[in-house]
């Protein structure tokens, strides 16, 4: 059983992935008292399959629906990077964003898509997302020298993140109890209008979650939960 952090981290490749993969979860945190803070990578201005949408108008609807999201689930503070949809790159600038983060908010925990999947690789915004959170939580927010002007300049410290918990993972090893927040995960993607009633998808969209909820709970004996790979790491 994971020990309930007191401050968590979020690293979100678009927006509604963190409410997809870890969101009954971030809601349970913070009703338990965690402090949980978000960092939304992309603008999520792709995501569209609307031809008379335009990136720019997209990117607005979708960063109002992400904060409207974090709201439900009692996110504390969203930090908005507004890279383009599709063009994370593994790069210094990247990587010293989300340094920056984690060493601003000092988290115990921090959450991220599993980089490393054999079977359905997935989109590379999350591969990239998930591989440059691990790399900045070691060793890059550990050590002085790396990105020294966050300290220089800002006063930002070294900070060491104790665990990290990867969702869409193909390797799962904690399973979180969310019985009792999956309506509020149900209703934060909700909020993702523009991606979750989309013209053309059929079905209720609640009812899938929960649904898919409930299969992952089987594995832990849970009415409904979220699986995650859960690192450890050195202090």
């Amino acid at each position: 059983m994971a020990e309930r952090p007191n401050r968590a981290l979020v690293v979100i490749p678009h927006p509604d992935d963190a409410e997809v993969g870890c969101g009954g979860t971030v809601a349970k945190w913070t009703k338990e008292g965690t402090e949980v803070f978000f960092v939304l990578c992309t603008n999520g201005d792709k995501g569209t399959s609307d031809p008379e949408m335009t990136s720019e108008k997209l990117a607005v609807i979708r960063e109002k629906e992400q904060l409207d999201a974090a709201t439900v689930l009692g996110v504390k503070e969203v930090v908005l990077l507004r890279h383009p949809d599709g063009e994370l790159e593994d790069n210094r600038e990247f990587r010293g964003e989300v340094v920056r983060a984690i060493r601003r908010f000092k988290p115990d925990a921090v959450m991220c898509p599993d980089p490393l999947r054999r079977f359905l690789p997935g989109h590379r915004d999350h591969r990239i997302c998930g591989q440059v959170a691990l790399d900045a939580v070691f060793p890059y927010a550990r050590d002085y020298l790396h990105f020294a002007e966050h300290f220089q300049k800002e006063s930002l410290e070294p900070h060491k993140v104790g665990e990290v918990y990867l969702w869409g993972t193909e390797e799962p090893d904690t399973f979180i109890d969310i019985t009792d927040t999956i309506e509020a995960k149900v209703e934060s993607l909700r909020k993702h209008a523009s991606q979750m009633l989309a013209p053309g998808r059929t079905g209720n969209f609640g009812d899938f979650v929960r649904a898919n909820a409930q299969r992952i709970g089987l594995r832990a004996n849970y009415k409904y939960a979220e699986a995650f790979r859960r690192i450890q790491m050195r202090r």
